[in-house]
């Protein structure tokens, strides 16, 4: 029971330090993450974001309210160009897969921009309708400040999968644990009450 309770309380702590659950919020990040999904967006310092993280960042500036989902096409220094559907990188193509929508919103106009540094280029997965760095580009370019940055969804569920096994596992051996003391308990009992017994 002390091995399980201790696996419990430390897997659960370790992950409210390190993660947080997120709801997804719109239709910015279709298909990949459509509006109600519930994901682990691991906690991460500015240092730690690459390009094609999907970040959960609190950008007051852009996006009124909660804090929003939203991918890194950009970082500081880079040279982002983007018309129609395709975007490039300091020259280079940039590959896409998780955008299966090609539409591009009416309302979004060719950009190319360099970012500042110390700030992101986001954008959504669903570019017909999604409010990102395109719609403010006399702002930084459209940036975000990287020190908003709260989370990161990972690119895999390993992490979490392993973490809610490591809880089950201390879930049982402490429901283990206190079924042992109880059988136990009554095993003694019943003996005594056996050993008490007058003889015949």
């Amino acid at each position: 029971m002390t091995l399980g309770l201790t696996l419990l309380v430390g897997t659960v702590a370790y992950t409210l330090t390190n993660y947080k659950m997120v709801t997804v919020m719109g239709d910015s990040m279709r298909p990949a993450y459509p509006p109600g999904d519930q994901l682990f967006a691991e906690r991460i310092d500015a240092g730690e974001i690459r390009r094609g993280d999907v970040l959960l960042i609190d950008a007051p500036e852009h996006f009124r309210g909660e804090p929003m989902l939203r991918r890194v096409i950009g970082m500081g220094g880079d040279h982002v160009v983007g018309e129609g559907s395709q975007v490039t990188v300091n020259g280079k193509p940039v590959d896409e897969p998780y955008v299966r929508h090609r539409e591009e919103s009416v309302m979004a106009r060719p950009y190319d921009v360099k970012v500042p540094d110390g700030r992101l280029f986001l954008l959504g997965d669903y570019r017909v309708n999604s409010n990102d760095s395109r719609f403010h580009l006399s702002d930084r370019s459209g940036s975000i400040a990287a020190s908003g940055v709260q989370a990161r969804v990972p690119a895999d569920s390993a992490a979490p999968g392993v973490l809610a096994t490591l809880a089950s596992l201390g879930i049982v051996l402490v429901l283990a644990g206190v079924g042992g003391y109880v059988l136990g308990r009554r095993d003694r009992r019943s003996l005594s009450s056996w050993t008490s017994s007058p003889a015949a």
